[in-house]
């Protein structure tokens, strides 16, 4: 499914970010993101706004260059010819610099790759999932009869929303719901029956999550593409708001994990890495701090509560809220150091700009922190104050002493998102062929 972890490094084939460079032995799927432009259809989603003055410099030049040339040819004034050259390098190089990065986003970033191999530039999204279902059921027959991983990661409930016709108009929620009824199909109809067929059932441990809570702004006109996040504030990008992060995970594991139990409990999915190293047998790494808890303990019913005392919320390099789970207590509380304005200001979301920035204006710095007691107040509607709250100091001061204790297990690293790292780099671009003439379909060749 989708890696969205890059791919290359330094050239167009060293694949240092690939998943085989990664731990895993076979990959199928996407290595970016899912993007409005892979569909070609609806409002383009990569940098907007940078590609709108990208073509309105490019518009503004060549009206310039049209209305010099006309003037000069019609001698209506006296213009030298360097200036309308120079004039029109500049409206190529604008074009250019546009439609190589965005114009060709489709043929660029929307790729399907088997292990190092590309097999479709641009990727056929009415294809994608029942390709991705043939390779995660061929995966489980050819690895039956040893212990396997398989991590499937659909690009489903996703902008933009590809479902096939036999569920499209089914939901009484829309294109999106359409979309969560396809996922629920794939999962129960076809993986969890492939590994039923193959007699593993009481042998696997199956974890069913989310990597993030719905994505507000994704919208068209009134109908919402994003999901819904209940009564939890925010969404998908937000940092630190429950509606972001909060997420349901579902287990099985006859024999193993009790079914029907229901858990509380605050975990991460920094937890899966512990839990399977846990399962193989294996040991975690002692040269560095480990986030992760192993779930089996809290599944197995063997503790009460999460080992995630605290808990650090990111939005990107930044922090923005901190999660207090007290020991041996039902209480919750999160601070929130920084929180997105809203656009407009009581939509909850930042709809003006796309998705709400971490860091600059686009974000309210807290000092003290909005701190809210997430056991009472789960919608983060009501912060607390020292009059409000007795304990509001004690409680303050002590997340203050965990993040100081955090930031000394950190280590440095180059900014992974800094404007260089984001920008497009023609010869580390994926291409299955000659470049720029990247179009292939093996896919269909095979088949």
């Amino acid at each position: 499914g989708k890696w969205h972890m890059g791919v290359n490094c330094k050239s167009r084939h060293d694949h240092c970010h690939h998943p085989l460079n990664h731990g895993f032995d076979y990959f199928y799927g996407m290595p970016f993101t899912l993007l409005n432009e892979c569909e070609g259809t609806g409002d383009p989603e990569l940098a907007k706004t940078l590609q709108d003055t990208y073509w309105l410099y490019t518009q503004m030049i060549i009206l310039a260059i049209f209305t010099l040339l006309i003037g000069k040819l019609a001698k209506l004034f006296s213009v030298k010819w360097k200036i309308i050259v120079c004039l029109a390098i500049c409206g190529l190089l604008y074009f250019i610099s546009w439609f190589s990065s965005y114009g060709l986003t489709k043929y660029w970033n929307c790729i399907l790759m088997r292990n190092h191999d590309i097999t479709e530039q641009p990727m056929k999204l009415e294809k994608t999932t029942p390709n991705m279902l043939k390779e995660s059921v061929s995966f489980i027959e050819r690895n039956k009869h040893r212990p396997f991983l398989l991590f499937v990661s659909l690009l489903h409930v996703h902008t933009p929303l590809i479902t096939m016709k036999k569920f499209q108009g089914r939901s009484k929620h829309g294109p999106y719901g359409d979309n969560v009824e396809e996922m629920d199909w794939i999962v129960g109809k076809w993986l969890l029956v492939a590994i039923d067929k193959e007699g593993l059932k009481n042998d696997t441990f199956i974890y069913f999550a989310s990597d993030h809570g719905g994505s507000l702004e994704a919208h068209s006109g009134s109908v919402q593409l994003g999901g819904w996040n209940g009564i939890y504030k925010g969404g998908k990008g937000m940092g630190g708001w429950e509606g972001g992060i909060r997420v349901p995970g579902i287990v099985r594991w006859p024999g193993v994990v009790p079914a029907g139990a229901v858990i509380h409990e605050p975990t991460s999915l920094m937890d899966i890495f512990p839990t399977v190293v846990h399962m193989a047998g294996g040991a975690l790494p002692e040269n560095r701090v480990i986030d992760g808890r192993s779930l089996l303990p809290l599944l197995q019913g063997t503790v009460q509560y999460s080992g995630h005392e605290f808990m650090f919320h990111y939005c990107g390099a930044f922090l923005h809220a901190v999660r207090w789970h007290q020991k041996d207590s039902d209480t919750i509380w999160k601070a929130h150091y920084a929180t997105p304005v809203f656009q407009p200001e009581a939509s909850g979301a930042c709809f003006e700009r796309g998705i709400c920035p971490c860091f600059g204006d686009g974000v309210t710095q807290h000092d003290p922190p909005l701190l809210f007691d997430l056991s009472k107040d789960p919608s983060e509607t009501n912060p607390l104050s020292a009059d409000t709250e007795p304990l509001f100091n004690t409680v303050i001061r002590r997340i203050g002493e965990a993040v100081e204790e955090h930031h000394q297990t950190l280590t440095p690293v180059p900014q992974q998102l800094s404007p260089y790292n984001n920008l497009w780099k023609p010869w580390l671009q994926p291409c299955c062929g000659t470049f720029p003439f990247c179009w292939c379909d093996e896919e269909n060749i095979k088949a």
